[in-house]
């Protein structure tokens, strides 16, 4: 209580116009105190004026009337001084960051509001009459801004109070009748209102989608959880089944559980690099929404319509997610109890490829496509691989040669001469895939480094689809799809088998 009186003697002794305490006080005619110096300073400075006026209640004097210095008043502010009292409080002083009073003279004090009527902004103390008078009570008060004066024509100083929806800018009422007229004209606030709406659909959709990628997100932490699960339980089964083996069978054993956790980091990490991509995602929603909102709640028409256009637009959603089946764990039990029946005097390795187990004991090849599709591969293409002339399509899984170049951006894996592009994926052990073509298209395998420019034939891929029915290869380990003009056949498939690959 002690230290609010101190603050009460503070304002009280204080000038409204240097905001220190008075020197020299004087009083005038209506009661008010102020520094002589400051208050002849003042009305000097309205020379224009016919008639001085007191700057905090606006009474007119006529004329000027002889101010004598309050002896009193003196006495008082020379006793407050040996106490230790100061000046209005720092922290209530204008900084450099800050919104200034424009009443204020001397030592200016942070504005509390501006006002868009007087285009002016005003502390605590000269906000007063806004609050009193009332013709100002009228006006609109916002939070203190330093660009007021972007809310006044350039043409005919006058504040902006409409909107030109045909030239899509701020316009005054001189400016309506005058460069816009006939143009469609509606008031700032109207406008205003209308990209409210929108930005409140704006911010429902951002909504909607969080709490879409939220569930997302949580699927995913399950799918992680129930893989790590399935994976553990494969590998305790397996190797129970292992201990019944031979000492080949007990080095097989750890073969399979290292495929099967391999497989098992692989899915985790590729769950959670989609997750991590979700969350990211929502963070960026959240940050457009928190964006949104607060331009939502400007209270300043202009201020909202001037920003309204430079918000960037909503970044593409991330693809829907795909939950893989865990067949692929609980197979392995079952192919290794299998293989303990069958197994002879040969084996090979037990690999987990795709989304199924396959262990690769001599067998023959399959005649079929039934038996081919055991092995079948999902292919999708690479963007950053494709040559320019090539559009890709269905997400990524269709081709079409176009006679003009797409635009793509610059990358080092792209094909610049041949009208080639490659897989996303690398294939390994069995794979099987089939296109669908219309025109001219051929098919085969290549290394990740082949090479992307020059015209040499090596730079383009082995087959030419018809002419040449079989092409015998070594296996390679990583080896990805390509696809480019030139064979004449409705449809064709290949196998991709450890030591050949075949053209049907």
């Amino acid at each position: 209580m002690a230290q609010k009186g101190v603050q009460l003697d503070r304002e009280t002794f204080s000038c409204s116009i240097c905001l220190d305490l008075l020197k020299d006080p004087v009083t005038t005619p209506c009661g008010h105190s102020y520094c002589m110096n400051c208050i002849k300073s003042h009305w000097d400075g309205e020379d224009d004026k016919e008639t001085d006026s007191c700057p905090q209640c606006r009474q007119s004097f006529t004329p000027r009337p002889v101010l004598l210095k309050n002896t009193m008043l003196a006495v008082l502010v020379e006793e407050l001084k040996k106490t230790g009292l100061q000046a209005a409080p720092a922290d209530h002083n204008a900084g450099a960051e800050d919104v200034a009073c424009d009443v204020c003279t001397g030592r200016k004090l942070k504005a509390h509001k501006s006002c868009l009527q007087c285009l002016a902004s005003f502390c605590e103390k000269h906000l007063q009459p806004h609050y009193e008078s009332a013709p100002l009570k009228k006006h609109k008060l916002v939070e203190p801004s330093k660009k007021l004066q972007e809310n006044v024509c350039s043409h005919h100083d006058e504040v902006m109070k409409m909107f030109c929806r045909t030239d899509q800018q701020l316009i005054c009422y001189l400016c309506s009748v005058e460069e816009h007229k006939g143009h469609n004209t509606v008031s700032a606030a109207a406008e205003r209102a209308e990209r409210q709406r929108e930005l409140e659909g704006s911010r429902q959709n951002i909504q909607q989608r969080i709490q879409d990628r939220e569930k997302d997100v949580k699927l995913l932490q399950q799918q992680a959880e129930a893989i790590n699960l399935s994976a553990d339980k494969a590998v305790e089964d397996s190797e129970k089944i292992f201990t019944e083996l031979i000492r080949l069978l007990e080095k097989r054993s750890s073969d399979v559980e290292q495929q099967v956790r391999s497989q098992q980091k692989s899915e985790v990490s590729r769950v959670k690099e989609l997750q991590e991509k979700l969350e990211q995602e929502i963070t960026e929603l959240k940050r457009k929404d928190a964006e949104l909102k607060k331009l939502s709640h400007t209270e300043d028409h202009n201020q909202f319509l001037h920003n309204y256009p430079s918000l960037s637009p909503l970044s593409q959603s991330t693809s829907s997610i795909h939950i893989r089946p865990l067949s692929c764990f609980e197979d392995v039990t079952a192919t290794v109890s299998e293989v303990r029946d069958k197994l002879q005097d040969k084996w090979t390795n037990v690999s987990l490829t795709g989304t199924e187990m396959d262990v690769l004991l001599p067998q023959p090849e399959p005649k079929t496509r039934a038996g081919f599709l055991k092995y079948s591969r999902e292919i999708t293409l690479d963007p950053n691989t494709a040559y320019t002339q090539l559009l890709l399509s269905e997400g990524n899984r269709k081709a079409t040669f176009m006679l003009l170049q797409q635009s793509y951006s610059s990358h080092p894996d792209r094909f610049t001469i041949w009208w080639q592009v490659l897989s996303r994926e690398s294939l390994t052990g069995r794979c099987y895939w089939e296109v669908k073509r219309r025109g001219g298209v051929s098919v085969a395998v290549a290394y990740k480094n082949i090479s992307r420019t020059g015209r040499s034939d090596e730079f383009s891929l082995p087959l030419h689809g018809s002419e040449e029915r079989k092409h015998q290869t070594s296996f390679i380990l990583h080896t990805l799809f390509s696809l480019w003009t030139f064979v004449k056949k409705s449809r064709f498939t290949f196998i991709c088998l450890a030591d050949q690959m075949l053209l049907s």
